[in-house]
């Protein structure tokens, strides 16, 4: 199976964490909560290297973090821009000799390699794919607190990452985005808005995105049920 460079942005400050600091920092299960993100590639045969964007005020923070947990796939840490999209492009633009890339959230620990293995059969053969789940629950369009609408969740899936291109693909659309001041929800979007097909790889709803106070809790939860399928 190919290979694969990750860019994991990890520069945003996670204000719904309320935390006063970068959440990437903050311990779940006694270890930083972007080094369980960073272990999942760092074990991963199919990870050539890992290109993780950073605060340009954490750089050296970020340095001594990969060291102290000898963290060796991280081929270069780069400062990235105001918004995740400009860092995405900034990882992106830092990767070098890789056909194949992926994008995931620093704050995404959960992701299952077999997920990832699967993620890449499907960008070799297919194109562009990306990791989600179905809609378990009811959706409505509102409008000023009123329902306007029920929608059919039969076609809706939550979107999570790692999401995966070719390199010409990807850095295509991040340069178009950049050109048109076109700012995307996701990185799926940008290959959208050039007109490339992307595709769906389902993944689980363990794969949860570390956001909120709550979310810690649940991260938690999460390490010890796989601490008990293991003995």
């Amino acid at each position: 199976m190919e290979k694969y460079t990750v860019v994991i942005p990890a520069a945003g400050q996670g204000k719904r964490m309320k935390a006063g600091k970068n959440k990437q920092f903050l311990l779940m299960n006694q270890t930083p909560l972007l080094i369980h993100t960073l272990r999942v590639f760092e074990e991963d045969i199919l990870c050539n290297s890992i290109i993780l964007v950073c605060n340009k005020k954490e750089l050296d923070t970020m340095h001594n973090l990969i060291s102290d947990y000898q963290i060796s796939k991280v081929e270069k840490i780069v400062p990235g821009g105001k918004e995740r999209q400009q860092s995405v492009y900034e990882g992106i633009k830092a990767v070098k000799g890789n056909p194949v890339i992926l994008i995931h959230d620093g704050a995404r620990p959960f992701i299952k390699e077999a997920v990832i293995h699967d993620l890449l059969e499907t960008v070799v053969s297919r194109g562009s794919a990306i990791v989600a789940v179905p809609v378990k629950d009811t959706v409505k369009q509102v409008n000023n607190g009123e329902v306007v609408e029920t929608v059919d969740r039969s076609s809706l899936w939550a979107v999570q990452t790692p999401q995966a291109f070719r390199y010409e693909t990807i850095i295509k659309a991040h340069q178009k985005a950049e050109d048109d001041n076109y700012l995307g929800t996701d990185d799926a979007s940008l290959v959208e808005y050039i007109g490339e097909k992307v595709y769906i790889v389902e993944g689980d709803y363990e794969n949860i995105k570390i956001t909120t106070p709550e979310d810690l809790l649940f991260g938690e939860a999460i390490i010890s049920s796989r601490k008990g399928e293991k003995k």
